[in-house]
This record gives structure tokens, C-alpha cells and sequence, in this order.
């Protein structure tokens, strides 16, 4: 949609626009930006915005961005996609309409947080016609469609399904006894001949992240992610360590609205919830809009109730507050009370190293699910997006075009990166993982693993 070669063969730059530096705004922004484009963030507070000019070579502005003179500043007239994330819907939804009257008849796309269920849904779609919507975003449903996601297999830090559920992405750490431990690629993948039914993508070791290639020996404690398909799904757990769990209870610390939409969804699949929330009136609420789930009254750092309610008798205990530190220091008790299982939503990423020397099963946070969908709206010719918290490098699903350089192409002819791996195919609903010697032709969806700065690269290839 906006990164297509221009008749020079290079790339077009995209000027993007991010309203809101918080725990969304700044990862989409830095995502965007590595990628090339021309990306400016506005934000009411100075911190964040030094944290990302530090680290990105992004332009900030400090500002209210429902005031014109903050959006003239940025030059909103000039922008082609419009991010708005901030916690105020008002707010994202006045700029979308700000920024559609500054541009005019030229194009843009508007991508907008909306938290409200009557806004999002049918009854707002009028309001959002009329503001420009074109994409929304919802944080926490996103995060409690993750958090639903890492229950089916204990273990497991990342799960994706992609290509229509043909092919799935597993994200795991290698536990000392794991099978596949002390062994290189490509004698797992001679084992394995002629017909693979996965194959390792991304490595994380010592915080440092790479494509696999066939010469890397995996050690205990090395984070991979896997393209698997949907036939090779139980010998793939196997050799990872991982089982798949039947829930039958789970524990959800802190009733916001993550923790609603997750328990909904729990409720439905005859799974037994129970809340713990602090706020009596929320307490209320939830009772009220959640028949048949355990709703008590407390702080979830308070062992004396968590031990009361025997958090360690759960299958899986999920800590979803706002607080860091309250969700780390719940899932520690937790799991010392047995709980086999602790998932904790985060949004410092500087505490990730944090929770893996201590025993926390899973964490993942609402900016990464939130990207996905920028970044495959931005992207536009790309099916979907899969990033991480650890590791930058990129699972990406396109379809190959009609005369694209990949229509009829040999794989091993591509040319592309030693960075860059083409994982899986999928044709007419079959999926097979890619080798050397596959042919590839025009409507196949491929998933491919790149970092963030080759992407555009890798899309000419296939559009």
C-alpha cells in the first residue's frame, strides 16, 4: 500500500505520524522507523519522547495534539498514515478527524485506539465514518486473545497462528533436557528428510537475536521460534519440551478490562475463573457481567487472601494489572504455591531477563499485539506481522503477486539475505515448508523471518 518500488527500484518513504509516546505508541514508532519511513510522535510528556529521539531517529513533538497549532508543527498536512494510540479515544478520534480535514483530497490512512465497546462495534460506526477511522485498535482484547493463546501449551512464550491457521509460530525456551538440545540445525534437518513439517527461524541467546542458519548448535536456554505445521504440531511440542494443557481453572490477578474480555472468552470454553480485584465497585461490575465466575475483594500481593483462595490450585494464574511489579511479585507467590503455571502482562521491557531467572512461565505485553496490526495495515501487501518483546526479528506472511520476481521462482534463486529465511508455503490451503528447491508461484502465501530494516527488501521479491 505505501511502501511500493518506485520506478528507481528503491523504496518509498512513508511519513508517519504517532499520536501518544506510551507503551504502544513508542514500540509501533520504533518499529516504523527502523524500517526507513519519515516517522513524527506527539505526546503530552517529555520522558518518553527523549527515550525514543535516544534510541531512534525519530522527530517529537511535546504537545496537546488536539491543538492545531501542535498538529501545523508536525506538518500533518504532509502525512500519509496517521497512528493514533493515546488512552483517550476523544482524543484519537479528534485527531483522525483533524488530521483526514488537513489533508484534504489527498490520501490517508488512520489507524485509532478505541477502548469503548459502543464505539468499536456497530453503534459507532457512524462516529467513525464520520471522525475517518479506517483501522481500530484494541489493546486489551488483543492481550487476552494472546494470554487465551499461551493456554493451550505449557511452556510456550509466543503462539501464532498464521496463513488461516495452516501454519503455526511457536515461540519457546529450551529447557536443560530438551531433546533438540546440543544439536545443529542441519542435523536436526537431516533427520528429517526429504519432507520437514517445521523449521527453527529466529534464535535468542545472551539478548542477541538471529535468523537460524543450518551450522547453529541450540544450547539450553536459547529462545527459538518455530514455523510449524499443523501435522508436525505434536512431535514439534515434543522436541521443545512443551505439552499441550487442558485448562480447567484459572486464576486471573487484577479485574481490568484485560482480565474481563479474557475471563469471557475462558467462560465460554467451560473453563472455571476466578478474579481477584482491589476496587470494590469493579468488583460489582465484574459479578455483574460475569455469571458464574468467582469475583473477591482484594490486593493481589496480599498472600494471606491469595493463599486463602488457593492460588496454587490452579491450572494457570494470570496477573494483568497495570503494575509491573504487583503482577511479578503475585506470579513469584503463586508458583511457589504450586500454581504450575504463571503468565504476567508487562510493559517494561527491562524486566524481562527479570522473569525468566525467576521462574515466571510466560509475560508478554499489549504493545506487541498492537503492532502486528499497524504494522501489516502500514504495510498494506502483507497478510500479517508477528513481533516480539525479545528479539527484533520479524515473522512476515505475503502473498506472491502475478509477475513478481518470486512468481516461477526456484527459492534458492531469490537472492535473498543470509539474514533473511523463507520458512513456510502455503498453497491452495496446503501448507509445506519451504526448501531450497521449492517453486514458488503467483497467490502463494509465504512466511518468511527477517529483521526489521530488510523487509521492504523481501517485499519486492514477492510484489
Amino acid at each position: 500500500m505505501f511502501s511500493a518500488p518506485n520506478s528507481g527500484g528503491t523504496v518509498d518513504i512513508v511519513r508517519i505520524l504517532v499520536v501518544g509516546a506510551g507503551e504502544v505508541g513508542s514500540y509501533v514508532a520504533a518499529r516504523l522507523s527502523r524500517e526507513g519511513n519519515d516517522v513524527v510522535v506527539i505526546d503530552e510528556l517529555r520522558d518518553p519522547l527523549t527515550r525514543l529521539e535516544r534510541d531512534n531517529d525519530i522527530f517529537t513533538i511535546m504537545g496537546d495534539a488536539t491543538n492545531p497549532s501542535t498538529l501545523i508543527e508536525a506538518e500533518v498536512e504532509k502525512t500519509e498514515v496517521l497512528v493514533a494510540v493515546t488512552q483517550s479515544h476523544k482524543t484519537n478520534l479528534l485527531v483522525c478527524l483533524q488530521a483526514r480535514q488537513a489533508r484534504g483530497e489527498e490520501a490517508l490512512s488512520t489507524i485509532a485506539r478505541i477502548d469503548d465497546p459502543e464505539l468499536r462495534g456497530p453503534a459507532g460506526r457512524k462516529i467513525r465514518d464520520a471522525m475517518g477511522v479506517d483501522l481500530v485498535l484494541d489493546p486489551d482484547e488483543q492481550t487476552a486473545g494472546a494470554i487465551q493463546e499461551l493456554l493451550l501449551y505449557r511452556g510456550a512464550s509466543n503462539l501464532h497462528e498464521m496463513a488461516g491457521g495452516e501454519v503455526l509460530l511457536v515461540g519457546a525456551r529450551l529447557a536443560d533436557d530438551a531433546p533438540v538440545v546440543g544439536r545443529s540445525i542441519g542435523e536436526i534437518g537431516s533427520s528429517y528428510d526429504p519432507e520437514w513439517d517445521f523449521i527453527f527461524g529466529e534464535i535468542v541467546r545472551d539478548g542477541e537475536s538471529h535468523v537460524i542458519r543450518e551450522e547453529t548448535v541450540l544450547q539450553s536456554h536459547d529462545l527459538l521460534r518455530v514455523v510449524c505445521l499443523r501435522r508436525g504440531r505434536r512431535e514439534l511440542m515434543g522436541l521443545l519440551g512443551l505439552h499441550r494443557t487442558e485448562v480447567k481453572r484459572v486464576m486471573l490477578l487484577g479485574g481490568g478490562r484485560t482480565a474481563e474480555l479474557l475471563a469471557k472468552r475462558l467462560i465460554d470454553r467451560g473453563v472455571e475463573v476466578a478474579i481477584i480485584e482491589v476496587r470494590k465497585e469493579r468488583c460489582e461490575r465484574l459479578a455483574e457481567n460475569l455469571p458464574g465466575c468467582l469475583v473477591f475483594e482484594g490486593d493481589i500481593t496480599d498472600t494471606d487472601l491469595l493463599s486463602s483462595e488457593r492460588v496454587g490450585d490452579f491450572d494457570t494464574v494470570v496477573a494483568s494489572t497495570g503494575q509491573d511489579d504487583a503482577n511479578v511479585l503475585a506470579c513469584l507467590y503463586a508458583k511457589s504455591m504450586g500454581a504450575p503455571e504463571t503468565i504476567a502482562v508487562v510493559h517494561r521491557l527491562s524486566l524481562l531477563p527479570l522473569l525468566e531467572q525467576v521462574g515466571i512461565d510466560a509475560a508478554l505485553s499489549p504493545r506487541t499485539a498492537s503492532a502486528n496490526s499497524v504494522l501489516r495495515y502500514v504495510r498494506g501487501d502483507v497478510a500479517d506481522v508477528a513481533t516480539f518483546l525479545d528479539g527484533d526479528v520479524e515473522v512476515v506472511e505475503f502473498e506472491v503477486a502475478p509477475e513478481a520476481p518470486a512468481d516461477g521462482a526456484v527459492v534458492r534463486d531469490l537472492g535473498l539475505s543470509s539474514k533473511v529465511l523463507l520458512a513456510a508455503i502455503v498453497r491452495d490451503g496446503n501448507a509445506q515448508i519451504a526448501r531450497g528447491r521449492s517453486i514458488l508461484r503467483a497467490r502463494d502465501h509465504v512466511i518468511v523471518f527477517a529483521k526489521p530494516q530488510l523487509v521492504d527488501e523481501v517485499k519486492q521479491a514477492f510484489g
